[in-house]
């Protein structure tokens, strides 16, 4: 199953994964673009046939119809988090939450927790969530869902991917010998509807970087050049190769080959607090029911 999967990086993944032969799920929240995605994802398919899934993945609500259709349905050997947006401007999500957190960390976070027992039957399976080089450009404060000061959209979208690799290191040593592996994928730069959007706006990094935004177009310019088909080859290698059988805690580069983990990511006291705001904001099973009620 692979999340945000009807264009760019998302679909080349799909793309990816039934030319491997498995079935394929993308999930998205529009159905004549996921009728699209059926029909050239079948086109590579040897296996199964894809389908698509309607949900709003900003929307926790819809993440918990979304894991408990899949979860009831079965069976799932390789769950591709691949949902990812930035924003120019400050928003909210349906509960309120701020967006960037809420769909790069908090609704794969969502997702992969209320899947986990669906994975471990169908183990041996994977887990992979895409992060990002912006990870390195990331406030590391995690004590409430917005870190203080101005809202400034690059940064936030690479504190909300560090937040999630964090968790996804995490969640590999958690679920060691279990069957499930945990993999991290970074795609490189790619040309999609995010960076041909919202990474043109000055707005998106903090005033000092602004005074140098001819500099800083042209770097970002030149990062996100490349093909969503060579961006997905990293989660491709993440979900399928065989090299990896046995092995988590990996992040995969942009080569598809495993690379060197981001220190900041393995901070176990980014990890609790990372957790704590999760649990918060993203309650599972009796503890969603409770406040609920």
């Amino acid at each position: 199953m692979v999340t945000a999967g009807t264009g760019g990086i998302g679909l080349e993944t799909a793309k990816g994964l039934a030319h491997h032969g498995y079935a394929v799920t993308v999930v998205g929240r529009n159905p004549e673009r996921g009728a699209s995605a059926v029909r050239e994802i079948a086109e590579s398919a040897r296996g199964g046939t894809p389908r698509f899934v309607a949900a709003d993945l900003a929307s926790l609500d819809d993440v918990r119809a979304l894991a408990a259709r899949l979860a009831a349905e079965g069976p799932l050997g390789v769950l591709v988090n691949n949902v990812g947006a930035m924003f120019a401007e400050r928003q909210r999500t349906v509960e309120g939450i701020e967006a960037s957190f809420a769909v790069n960390h908090l609704s794969p976070y969502l997702l992969t927790e209320l899947l986990l027992d669906r994975l471990r039957a169908d183990a041996p399976s994977r887990i992979v969530n895409v992060t990002s080089a912006a990870v390195r450009a990331a406030k590391r404060d995690f004590d409430a869902v917005e870190p203080p000061g101005g809202y400034y959209g690059f940064h936030r979208y690479g504190r909300a991917k560090l937040a999630n690799l964090a968790y996804t290191l995490h969640l590999a040593e958690r679920l060691r010998d279990t069957g499930v592996s945990v993999f991290a994928a970074d795609p490189g730069g790619a040309a999609t509807g995010m960076t041909d959007g919202t990474m043109t706006s000055p707005k998106i990094v903090s005033p000092p970087l602004r005074l140098l935004w001819p500099l800083v177009r042209r770097v970002f310019e030149r990062s996100t050049s490349g093909s969503a088909s060579t961006a997905a080859r990293s989660s491709v290698f993440a979900a399928t190769d065989v090299s990896l059988d046995g092995r988590t805690g990996l992040v995969i580069g942009s080569e598809a080959r495993p690379v060197p983990l981001f220190r900041g990511a393995a901070d176990p006291r980014i990890a609790e607090n990372v957790l704590r705001l999760s649990r918060e904001l993203a309650p599972t099973g009796e503890d969603h029911d409770a406040r609920r009620v």
